[in-house]
């Protein structure tokens, strides 16, 4: 019988000081996600009054959390998944640029690889060239996402339909996986970088239970860790489900440059507008 998880308790400012300039400054570079090495992206300037806003959450899974603009009157919730090799700063580098109207949340994976470095499950290669995953592991870290999706989404107050699930690479698997198999947990999912595992196709929801459902697909065309073709064939896997698809794929490797951000997160911000538009 698996044990119940351990639950993780923490008070965040809306931007951790790590992760934050309050100059007026700006830099700008490309964000890579390598082993668990930190982000390097842009900074937004942000007021300070906004850092003394602070919100516990009990979450199965340590993370990172910045609260949506207090002003926003129906908040967004956004939960990121890092990569393998990497943890929850990773993707929390990329708060800055998420649209003021979500909370941004980023899950560290339960599986320890070294000293800052996790996954959400392992995977070896067999001779033929195909991926083989450690199936325990991996449903066992599903579950933990379900759980800690669902849980920042009720203690946020913040229905199914405004959360959305995000990762890259391995997080863009599991992000992915959680839209197919608990499409009634969220509204959307932004895959960067990712592939669809086989193993989930036989769990994979009815088409009415995933109608309404956005999917954001992008990659690089030079992506030699996960090839180009991993995010096509999603592409041609999503076409016959009854889930509106956004697919984009950029110049580059492994990694996301700033005209891939600028884009998801205008994807982002459209979902905000479709949906005041409705309640309109």
């Amino acid at each position: 019988m698996p044990l119940a998880p351990t639950y993780f308790r923490q008070r965040s400012r809306t931007f951790p000081v790590p992760f934050v300039t309050t100059s007026g400054r700006t830099t700008r570079g490309q964000w890579r996600s390598r082993g668990g090495r930190r982000a390097k992206m842009g900074w937004r300037p942000v007021d300070r009054a906004q850092k003394e806003i602070t919100v516990t959450l009990e979450l199965p899974l340590p993370y990172l959390y910045r609260t949506a603009d207090p002003a926003v009157s129906s908040p967004w919730l956004l939960v990121l998944m890092h990569g393998i090799g990497s943890n929850e700063q990773d993707l929390f580098g990329l708060a800055p640029s998420v649209p003021p109207q979500f909370h941004v949340l980023s899950l560290r994976a339960p599986n320890v690889l070294g000293p800052a470095s996790y996954a959400w499950f392992m995977f070896g290669v067999r001779p033929g060239g195909e991926r083989a995953i450690d199936e325990v592991q991996e449903a066992a870290s599903r579950e933990l996402a379900e759980l800690a999706v669902e849980a920042a989404g009720r203690q946020l107050a913040v229905p199914a339909d405004r959360v959305v699930v995000g990762g890259f690479s391995q997080g863009g698997i599991m992000s992915l996986t959680l839209l197919l198999t608990r499409p009634q947990l969220l509204q959307a999912a932004l895959v960067m970088h990712s592939r669809l595992l086989p193993e989930v196709l036989p769990m994979v929801a009815s088409p009415g239970e995933l109608r309404g459902r956005r999917l954001w697909v992008s990659h690089g065309t030079a992506d030699t860790v996960i090839p180009l073709a991993n995010a096509r064939d999603i592409r041609e896997r999503v076409a016959p489900w009854p889930i509106e698809l956004s697919y984009a794929e950029f110049p580059g490797g492994h990694e996301i440059r700033p005209a891939e951000l600028s884009a998801a997160m205008d994807w982002l911000r459209a979902l905000t507008q479709d949906s005041a538009e409705r309640e309109d």
